[in-house]
């Protein structure tokens, strides 16, 4: 079964694989055109918090695009249900390479063969995972920030990509409000990452080095920048399991990399102060989860 680019995509579905707090926001922005978004994530709970975060934010990012209007998403457990007729894939799971091996074999072999499969991994670039994939004309990186509030995306190769996919979603990403910027060549954190793990890091030893604390780098921050987060904020609102998930992958590719900065994470992570989502993290007034 050979790949073919997808046709049209206005009448056909974007599937989204992990409701946890990327996942969420990508199946929001794709939600925008009036179209159908399947996500698929076994935990019902993060589920349910995926469809509560669409429905309260949905009407108003969709009025803030250009022939924007609302569409609907369908949450489940069912992989198939979710693969079935997508034009679209992507990928939102942890950042494990084995989970995402194990991830895009199976959507190789159970998507259409016009389905493009994209990874949201922020770390890893998609060459690294796939091993068991046939077709990986169809298979790159599709990087998300923080949307509805940050927009821009790093669109990457994973060394066999078509083309034709890379210009396909240069043109019809704009229309969900998102705004892809290509990295011209293999790159662990693409490119606005890059720069930004070096600001967390130094953050990060900042502290762990008393020098300062995480709410006064912060509020330096937003003086100088004119930011309304400033970085330990934003690493609390992803979470710092992910956090450090992230500066574990850099380290293991750059061992020069001071380790001050992962043992101030792992000291929160260990005590299950992830951040926003455990109402906990370097800030500590946030609502507390209700499941």
């Amino acid at each position: 079964m050979a790949f073919t680019l997808p046709t049209d995509i206005e009448n056909r579905p974007v599937g989204v694989i992990g409701a946890g707090t990327l996942g969420r926001r990508i199946a929001l922005m794709f939600a925008t055109r009036g179209g159908e978004v399947r996500v698929h994530d076994p935990s019902s709970r993060a589920r349910e918090d995926a469809r509560d975060f669409v429905e309260e934010n949905l009407t108003q990012v969709a009025a803030g695009i250009d022939g924007g209007t609302p569409g609907r998403v369908t949450l489940t457990d069912d992989l198939e249900e979710v693969l079935a007729g997508a034009w679209l894939v992507v990928e939102a799971v942890p950042e494990r390479l084995d989970l995402k091996k194990d991830l895009f074999a199976r959507l190789d072999r159970l998507a259409g063969r016009d389905t493009i499969l994209a990874s949201n991994s922020s770390s890893y670039p998609a060459s690294r995972f796939i091993d068991r994939v046939e077709h990986r004309e169809r298979v790159l990186n599709t990087h998300f920030y923080m949307p509805p509030g940050q927009n821009a995306i790093d669109i990457m190769s994973d060394g066999h990509t078509d083309p034709g996919v890379i210009d396909l979603l240069k043109r019809e990403l704009p229309r969900y409000g998102i705004y892809p910027f290509e990295a011209r060549k293999e790159s662990t954190g693409f490119i606005f990452s890059r720069v930004w793990a070096a600001i967390k890091r130094e953050a990060l030893a900042v502290v762990a080095e008393g020098v300062s604390t995480p709410q006064d780098v912060d509020r330096m921050w937003q003086i100088n920048m004119g930011t309304a987060a400033g970085p330990f904020r934003m690493m609390d609102m992803v979470g710092l399991d992910v956090a450090l998930d992230i500066e574990e992958h850099y380290a293991a590719e750059h061992p020069g990399l001071p380790w001050g900065p992962r043992a101030l994470l792992r000291s929160y992570v260990d005590a299950g102060h992830l951040g926003v989502k455990t109402g906990q993290g370097f800030y500590d007034d946030y609502a507390k989860p209700s499941r």
